[in-house]
């Protein structure tokens, strides 16, 4: 049997963590002296309500939670933490229509990124400023977050942490996993704090550095500004977001070794090789072609792409240029970065590049194969052999994916929607990009698309955020049954 009342304990814990995050804004809010401070109060104070309510109704569950329940609970929190979240956009009227305040929300936390707003400077500093933090805490995972805390609720973690991480395998790094969390979210907030203060240092305010390095870090994309980084014109700001979303990208148990001064080991990673060459490839080819197709001169043709590139890869979608405005083989060229994403353990969404070298190493062994019937071949990843059981679900993972893709392709095609905007829709959404294709490109918000297309983008979303499996399994019947 699911464990129902331990779940809603934790998701009631989860709301008045909610809460202390929306009365941080409204002292945001306060500073400013802007319309949207009662707003914060009055949905601080309906969440605190639901919160005490599930904690109460939650109390007497069993602490010792299983595999199952972990799946229903991970679920549950980012469906749950969206809809609450979404009320003070709702309640202050910046976006009065359910639909639209639902889609932002699921759409920051997921760290997607895709907005509906078609004015964002019009909104009030502490509504920028929930924007950005619901994606620096659903970039690394609103679970992780409250993994951190479970032990003082005498909770075991760590069915939690395998439901709700990214990626085939998974690294605890310490053998508690509670450990494990302080220690991501440590590194996770000195990357932040040292990217608010470079920005700062390229002449953006406390503010927008802040709201910028939230978006940096936690891979969503979400600017205070209409134009994006673009609005800049910084050549300085625009390397340093850059650079900071290629960081993002890297897995954290990398970054825990880097901290730890094990170096030689994080380098010689193979899914850091792949990410960092693919990058490099993929900014040299599209360079090259943007320097003999349009008027820009060799840094700024180089810039941009490196730009477009890691923002993509990194599934951020800031952007500092058009890409629509690029000539149409970029396009492709971009979109298949898109697909590929960056490392697993990070903020990122996509494939991953984990499942990229395995599928490489897989299809390499397959013609040793046909050459060779009896030979054993293993595949290797760091020097270990990967278990037939990861490349089964690699595998799994990548049809379910593509499936999924063009089932959404076709039921927005249905809705009406072209072609190219339907392939950049779905497919950003599902990888947690952020900016489209065609009219839903990074120029244009996604606020003219039909309000049953918004709820299908959101699923999409929060299918790409918790790794397909998580949230796909629920809808299994094998899953309901008792034993």
């Amino acid at each position: 049997m699911i464990n129902f009342k331990t779940i809603i304990r934790i998701n009631g814990i989860l709301l008045l963590l909610e809460t202390v995050m929306f009365l941080i804004c409204s002292g945001v809010s306060y500073y400013y002296n802007d319309e949207a401070l009662l707003d914060f109060w009055k949905s601080a104070g309906i969440t605190a309500g639901a919160g005490l309510l599930m904690v109460a109704a939650g109390r007497n569950g069993n602490r010792q939670l299983t595999r199952r329940d972990s799946y229903v609970l991970v679920s549950l929190a980012w469906v749950i933490f969206s809809f609450f979240g979404m009320l003070p956009f709702y309640i202050s009227g910046y976006i009065p229509d359910v639909t639209n305040a639902f889609f932002e929300t699921m759409s920051g936390f997921t760290s997607t990124g895709a907005t509906i707003l078609d004015n964002i400077e019009s909104l009030p500093h502490g509504l920028l400023f929930w924007r950005s933090m619901t994606q620096w805490i659903g970039g690394l995972g609103i679970i992780m977050f409250t993994i951190a805390i479970l032990p003082i609720f005498g909770i075991n973690g760590i069915q939690v942490f395998v439901a709700e991480t990214s990626g085939p395998t998974h690294d605890k790094v310490h053998p508690r996993i509670g450990v494990t969390a302080k220690w991501i979210w440590s590194i996770y907030t000195g990357i932040t704090t040292v990217l608010v203060v470079l920005l700062m240092l390229g002449g953006m305010d406390w503010f927008d550095s802040v709201c910028h390095a939230f978006a940096t870090t936690g891979t969503g994309g979400f600017s205070t500004k209409q134009a994006s980084v673009e609005y800049y014109n910084s050549p300085y700001i625009e390397y340093v977001i850059s650079i900071f979303m290629f960081i993002s990208g890297i897995n954290f148990t990398l970054l825990l070794l880097v901290a730890n001064r094990k170096f030689k080991k994080a380098v010689g990673n193979a899914e850091l090789k792949w990410y960092f060459w693919s990058v490099v490839c993929f900014t040299g080819i599209i360079a090259a072609i943007l320097y003999r197709t349009s008027p820009m001169d060799m840094e700024e043709a180089f810039r941009k792409s490196l730009f477009q590139v890691i923002s993509l890869h990194t599934s951020t979608g800031f952007a500092t240029d058009d890409y629509m405005l690029w000539t149409p083989v970029l396009w492709g060229l971009l979109t298949i970065v898109m697909i590929i994403g960056a490392c697993a353990g990070s903020t990122t969404g996509g494939l991953k590049c984990i499942r990229m070298v395995i599928l490489a190493k897989v299809s390499r062994n397959e013609f040793k194969h046909i050459l060779h019937p009896n030979a054993v071949l293993p595949v290797r990843a760091n020097k270990q052999v990967v278990s037939p059981s990861v490349i089964s679900t690699v595998l799994a993972f990548c049809f379910l994916y593509f499936v999924l893709i063009i089932v959404g392709i076709l039921l927005m095609m249905g809705m009406g929607i072209g072609l190219v905007e339907s392939i950049g829709c779905v497919i950003s959404s599902i990888g947690n990009m952020g900016p489209g294709l065609g009219e839903t490109g990074p120029a244009y918000s996604w606020n003219a698309l039909p309000d049953a297309a918004k709820w299908l983008l959101s699923f999409l979303m929060l299918l790409g955020r918790l790794e397909l499996f998580t949230v796909l399994l629920l809808f299994t019947p094998e899953f309901w049954k008792r034993n």
